[in-house]
């Protein structure tokens, strides 16, 4: 399987960003969205930490692509120090990972007071609902199941920008557990 197969395989087909008709529920040849995308500012941070090269390849490309600046870790450890060296403006984190799990760096990432306020997406290829479930009751802000599209990466990080287009938590609340997100 050579590396863009394995991209596919990961993060799903192209057919699941196109359009669909608001009346009919057919889809929109070439419409790739019902409105216009609302990016981050230029040169957000975002750091990605995933254990999988290819997932790290796929998402650093998806967000350079809209003018991010990405940093990657292959492990909690690593990341967690990025993110306090680094202080990313979003961060992705995957649930599996050797060594310190996902939910153990994002417990770290909210009781450490120069990482608290970063918004943190968790992913997982895992089939588990109850990871959504967890990681909003411990401070995560979002959650994208693998294969995600780049429409979704996209979904998820509009829900977070503020007025000035800067990824934001989404409520002090998430961080005492009490709000769930939506699926």
């Amino acid at each position: 399987m050579g590396i863009f197969d394995k991209i596919r395989s990961t993060f799903g087909n192209a057919e699941l960003e196109s359009g669909i008709d608001a009346e009919t529920g057919a889809a929109v040849k070439g419409e790739r969205r019902r409105k216009k995308r609302l990016n981050a500012k230029d040169d957000t941070r975002a750091l990605i930490i995933d254990d999988s090269p290819t997932v790290v390849f796929a998402l650093k490309k998806i967000l350079r692509s809209a003018g991010f600046i990405t940093i990657e870790a292959l492990d909690a450890e690593t990341g967690l120090s990025l993110a306090r060296s680094d202080s990313p403006d979003l961060i992705f984190l995957d649930i599996i990972l050797p060594g310190v799990n996902g939910f153990a760096a994002l417990r770290a990432l909210r009781r450490d007071p120069l990482t608290q306020h970063i918004p943190v997406i968790m992913i997982s290829g895992n089939e588990q609902a109850t990871e959504l479930f967890f990681g909003s009751r411990i401070g995560a802000d979002d959650f994208m199941k693998k294969p995600f599209s780049r429409f979704e990466v996209f979904a998820r990080i509009e829900r977070l920008l503020d007025a000035d287009m800067i990824p934001r938590r989404i409520s002090s609340a998430d961080e005492d557990g009490d709000n769930i997100l939506p699926v």
